[in-house]
């Protein structure tokens, strides 16, 4: 076996359970797994010097593939369902070992990473991928060590990465020939059938979601966050159409990070060295930022170059609407070096409530927060083509139920529990429709909604007259700088009053429909905060 790269004394491939490998490239530069991926055929390279790569058949997570290995550490940890399916430890071994077959004889790239940017809760990774770009990706996502410490490095954690092999679905276990299997006993993951390197991510991302909560009492999120030139740090929660990128990049504020973060009680600190952005309709007017860091060392997939040309057209959705980028957090300017801050003074729930009910800010209690955090709720509209005008509301726990293996009422004590020790305050911010409805009312302005968001982490608000809402009981702010006052109670934005009564009656329900699911784990602190429905239907 050829070995190429920097490597701690003794490290093999053995390590990983992988034997007679053609070759093993540790820990490969950017410029390297780039050309290594030019020369194998598997990607271009864009007029803006990024890689562009197709990920196949699977141009997204499969989360009816996402398993994880029931055992006595996770039988009673783990909250079993949809979302976590069990997986037999012994069919985990036999998966493995066929894994192992497959990769013999072939190149093997191996990348020695870390998540977690406070010293404190780091966790070594050592990554093993069938192809250049994958590692490239584990490159841009994960937080890299000095030359240093790969000198010394030791994984805690090993991910198998094997995009070419398909599982035999009735000899294997799994539901299908793609499969993502976390096995927190053996702290390995299992990748195969499948190229989309989101599975790589999350895996991690789902890891971190069990060992900080469960093992350290640290809050793991699905969240941006932001320091100001104080020191006063911001966290934005929201799914997707929300707003959370947007209003989490503010020019007079620097980024911690994107997308996954832990809370220990001292620091926010990011979970990762990089981004993972959306860039379908991409432009440089919409996203600067993200425009400006889709360059050498990124990495784009599933987009297609204008005809004859190397440059990306990212209105085109022929391969999939899910077009990412990934990129160094280095490619963003105005980021914090560190990678985490101190506790945080606010934290945002925005929701865009295409129902035009929620306030455009209100204050959460302690209860309340726990509440909606667990509800993780926005609306999102079908489409903008004639006659589809009806919302339909979305509920992912914690903002992130995909990657939650515990109940989501763990995450949501540790948030109030957090939240009562550092004095922090939570704001539902609602991005979606003021004076009715999509197709009646009007979209918040941005210029409004980040003048709230302002108002909140300058203490502008603290000592204003609140009204409490009727019916969610959100402590609605009477008035707020840069802000017409009329827009601030939903209701008053309303012509038909009596419709705007039934609406958030109607959501109300919704709210309470989808946490029956969750009630059985629920304290009373949470279920008192649940909005008020009449008895009546």
């Amino acid at each position: 076996m050829d070995e190429y790269g920097l490597k701690a004394e003794g490290a093999t491939v053995a390590d990983l359970g992988l034997k007679n490998v053609a070759a093993a490239y540790w820990n490969l530069t950017p410029a390297e797994l780039v050309e290594e991926t030019i020369i194998n055929g598997q990607g271009a390279l864009t007029d803006c010097g990024a890689l562009a790569v197709d990920t196949g058949e699977f141009t997204g997570r499969s989360p009816k593939d996402r398993f994880v290995v029931c055992d006595e550490k996770t039988e009673n940890s783990v909250w079993w369902g949809d979302i976590n399916i069990k997986f037999d430890a012994d069919k985990f071994d036999q998966l493995h070992a066929k894994l192992v077959a497959y990769l013999q004889n072939k190149e093997v790239y191996v990348k020695d990473a870390y998540a977690c940017a406070d010293p404190k809760h780091r966790l070594n990774i050592r990554v093993a991928t069938e192809y250049p770009w994958s590692s490239l990706f584990a490159d841009n996502m994960f937080l890299n060590p000095t030359k240093e410490e790969i000198l010394n490095f030791t994984p805690e954690w090993r991910i198998i990465c094997a995009p070419g092999f398909y599982a035999d679905p009735e000899v294997d276990g799994t539901r299908q020939h793609n499969f993502a299997v976390l096995n927190f006993t053996k702290k390995m993951i299992l990748i195969g059938g499948t190229a989309y390197t989101g599975e790589i991510k999350k895996g991690i991302f789902s890891v971190l979601n069990y060992v900080l909560p469960h093992e350290k009492n640290v809050l793991s999120m699905h969240c941006s966050a932001n320091v100001g030139k104080d020191g006063d740090t911001a966290i934005f929660f929201g799914l997707s159409g929300t707003g959370k990128t947007t209003l989490s990049a503010d020019p007079e504020r620097q980024l911690i990070g994107d997308d996954e973060h832990g809370w220990d009680g001292d620091t926010v600190f990011n979970f990762e060295g990089g981004c993972y952005a959306k860039c379908i309709d991409l432009t440089k007017e919409k996203e600067p930022q993200i425009w400006d860091a889709i360059k050498f060392g990124a990495i784009v997939e599933n987009t297609n170059f204008y005809p004859g040309t190397s440059t990306v057209d990212f209105a085109n959705v022929e391969k999939t609407e899910n077009t990412r980028v990934s990129y160094p957090i280095e490619h963003i300017d105005n980021t914090v070096e560190s990678g985490y801050g101190k506790n945080p003074k606010n934290i945002f729930f925005l929701t865009c409530d295409a129902y035009g009910v929620l306030p455009p800010i209100s204050k959460l209690t302690t209860g309340q927060a726990m509440y909606h955090f667990i509800s993780g709720y926005t609306a999102k509209v079908a489409g903008t083509e004639v006659g589809i005008t009806e919302p339909k509301e979305t509920f992912s726990a914690c903002f992130g139920a995909a990657f939650l293996p515990l109940h989501p009422t763990k995450y949501a004590e540790l948030l109030g529990t957090k939240m009562k020790e550092h004095s922090v305050n939570v704001w539902l911010i609602n991005t979606g429709w003021s004076g009715g409805a999509y197709g009646v009312g009007k979209r918040m302005k941005l210029s409004f909604t980040r003048a709230m968001i302002t108002a909140a982490m300058n203490g502008e608000l603290d000592n204003v007259s609140f009204e409490n809402h009727p019916i969610f009981g959100l402590a609605i702010p009477q008035s707020c700088p840069d802000v017409p006052s009329e827009l601030l109670n939903p209701k008053d934005t309303w012509v038909d009053k009596a419709k705007y009564d039934a609406t958030a009656e109607k959501l109300a329900r919704s709210f309470v429909k989808n946490f029956e699911k969750y009630a059985d784990n629920a304290n009373e602190e949470i279920m008192a905060a649940a909005p008020k429905v009449s008895e009546t239907a």
